[in-house]
């Protein structure tokens, strides 16, 4: 089989095929587009590549032009509307870190690809808001990554913090360089399904992740395929036959798979600790678990149901749950996986009681347009969603993830446990 060996994940190209579903905030185009799925993916601002030769004009932090790096501290500048930091390329943050490029925007701040004078490589430096709330949340971000990594010192499950600073009321938070995010992989892809084989590999190192944290008494509470990254950006092209739309006109058609899966968690920053209450809202939409939107509360369980979510995601190509209300959410959960326990339906707190209605969730009745219980209907059972995509193991992965995604948090399969299931530990599975 011919293989086209790429050294870099492609920048500029174009999905071809429209997005499944809404995403985040930031996700639609916008005038100055944003980047937020895994901050440290190697995404394209502007067209600058040389340090030396270009600069970021202050009020437009993605337009270049001509002229001289800054050699000292950078000239002082208000923040933007925001809280966003401006800078241009070439000045230094700090003495120690020269300001490469901007790779990633959100509700958090920026990320600057930096050269690390000190230890002569390139670092990606999270750049948070100077609003107080942001700040907090990265100082938590800041605590959880040096206690992870003083257990973790190979950084083989979590991604390794190096560094962090206070500059200008910003703090820094410095990281290794890593690769794509799953979901900004699968996106480039063209929404095209992981293999099963490597599916186990990305699932695997996920609930080692999770089974160190929970150890550790640590909650992640926001897993989702933005927040997981291949450390190496490189891939190979192979011939695929299945075409997600319409085939091209030769007949040849090629799909992208990553020529290492080694992956690593990012963003702590919405971390738990055990001792805390967990009586608010957590997880992104669509990866939030029903103890969650119930209001019944919530520990390492919601963790594991994330990640059944996104072993879902993984093998067909788009998220399982896709909805932006919480009875929708849960009519589909219903849908996918059957009904909902009674006695779950019976505690839900008083902001989720108009969800619930003699004792079962109240739907259709409760749904609010026609178009909401055609999404739900147009679902299926979690084992045809299996069986559609995966051409071997899908049994194993069927019972795995029956196992993660069970209604009541305090039968769902732990870590370990999920770990010690065949479809990780038979011997005939084909190795990616």
């Amino acid at each position: 089989m011919e293989m086209d060996y790429v050294s870099e994940f492609p920048l500029s190209h174009i999905d071809r095929r429209p997005r499944k579903r809404p995403r985040f905030a930031w996700d639609p185009p916008q005038p100055h587009p944003k980047a937020q799925s895994g901050i440290y993916n190697e995404q394209d601002v502007g067209n600058g590549t040389s340090i030396g030769h270009t600069r970021v004009l202050p009020d437009h932090p993605s337009v270049f032009v001509k002229g001289l790096t800054q050699k000292g501290s950078p000239p002082r500048r208000d923040d933007d509307k925001d809280g966003h930091y401006m800078f241009a390329l070439g000045e230094n943050l700090t003495s120690r870190y020269k300001i490469h490029r901007k790779i990633g925007e959100g509700t958090f701040g920026q990320v600057l690809e930096c050269w690390d004078r000190e230890t002569k490589e390139m670092v990606a430096i999270k750049v948070v808001r100077s609003i107080k709330k942001y700040r907090e949340a990265a100082m938590i971000e800041v605590d959880v990554l040096q206690l992870l990594g003083k257990y973790d010192r190979n950084g083989s499950r979590c991604v390794q913090i190096r560094n962090w600073f206070d500059y200008r009321n910003h703090i820094c938070i410095v990281f290794e360089m890593l690769g794509p995010s799953l979901y900004d992989f699968l996106r480039k892809n063209n929404y095209h399904a992981f293999p099963v084989d490597l599916v186990r590999e990305l699932g695997r190192q996920l609930l080692e992740c999770v089974a160190f944290m929970h150890d550790m008494r640590l909650i992640h509470t926001d897993l989702k395929p933005e927040n997981i990254l291949f450390v190496s950006s490189e891939y190979i092209k192979v011939p695929d036959n299945k075409f997600t739309s319409r085939p091209p006109k030769d007949g040849t058609s090629y799909k992208r798979l990553p020529k290492s899966s080694a992956i690593k968690v990012i963003d702590f920053g919405s971390t738990a600790y055990e001792h805390q209450e967990h009586n608010y809202i957590v997880s992104t939409r669509h990866y939030r678990a029903p103890e969650v939107i119930l209001g019944l509360g919530w520990s390492y369980p919601c963790d594991i149901w994330s990640v059944g979510c996104i072993l879902v995601e993984l093998c067909s190509g788009e998220a399982l749950f896709q909805t932006h209300e919480n009875l929708e959410h849960l009519a589909m959960m219903e849908r996918v996986l059957g009904p909902m326990p009674h006695h779950m339906l019976k505690r839900v707190d008083r902001h989720a009681e108009k969800y619930v209605r003699r004792g079962r969730l109240d739907w259709p009745e409760g749904a609010t347009s026609r178009e909401s219980i055609k999404a739900v209907l147009k679902l299926h059972r979690l084992q045809n969603i299996v069986m559609q995509h995966v051409d071997h193991s899908a049994g194993d992965l069927i019972d795995l993830l029956q196992g993660l995604l069970r209604f009541d948090p305090s039968s769902r399969l732990t870590a370990p446990e999920a770990l010690r299931h065949p479809f990780f530990t038979r011997d005939h599975y084909r190795r990616f």
